[in-house]
C-alpha cells in the first residue's frame, strides 16, 4: 500500500551522510539520487524512504505530530541507532528505555532537519 515515505532537507548533502550513516544499521541502501532527492530501501522491501529538498523551493520544516518510526530486530539496535543518530548530530527526543510499561524498547530523536524519528523494539508474542 505505501510506496515510500518522504522527509524534507534544507542540506541535501549533509543529509545524505546523516542517512548513509544511519540507515547502514538497518542494511539499507540509496537505491537512486538526483540534485533533488536520494531514495533508500532494503533489499526485501518495496517501501522505499526519501529524503528531499522541497519542489515548491520553500524551506523544509518538520511536521508537528509527524514522526518516522524505525523497526529494530533487537534493543541492541535501538540503542546503536540512537547512539550514532546523537553522535551525528541528531537532538534527543527520549534515550534508549521501557515505554509502555515495557512492552517495548524505543528511543526517540530528530534528524538535523528536526524531522522526529522513533527506533524501537517490540519483542513477539
Amino acid at each position: 500500500m505505501i510506496s515510500h515515505l518522504t522527509l524534507g532537507t534544507n542540506n541535501l548533502e549533509l543529509a545524505i551522510k546523516y542517512y548513509d550513516q544511519l540507515l547502514k544499521l538497518f542494511d539499507a541502501k540509496q537505491i537512486a539520487k538526483t540534485d533533488q532527492v536520494v531514495f533508500y530501501a532494503l533489499a526485501n522491501s518495496s517501501t522505499k524512504l526519501a529524503i528531499t529538498k522541497p519542489h515548491n523551493g520553500d524551506i523544509a520544516t518538520s511536521g508537528n505530530g509527524t514522526m518516522l518510526a524505525l523497526k529494530a530486530p533487537n534493543e541492541q539496535l535501538v540503542q546503536a541507532v540512537y547512539t550514532l543518530a546523537i553522535s551525528l548530530g541528531s537532538k534527543c527526543e527520549g534515550q534508549p528505555g521501557p515505554r509502555d510499561n515495557g512492552a517495548y524498547t524505543a528511543a526517540y530523536f530528530r534528524d538535523l532537519d528536526g524531522n522526529k524519528l522513533v527506533v524501537f523494539y517490540r519483542p513477539d508474542k
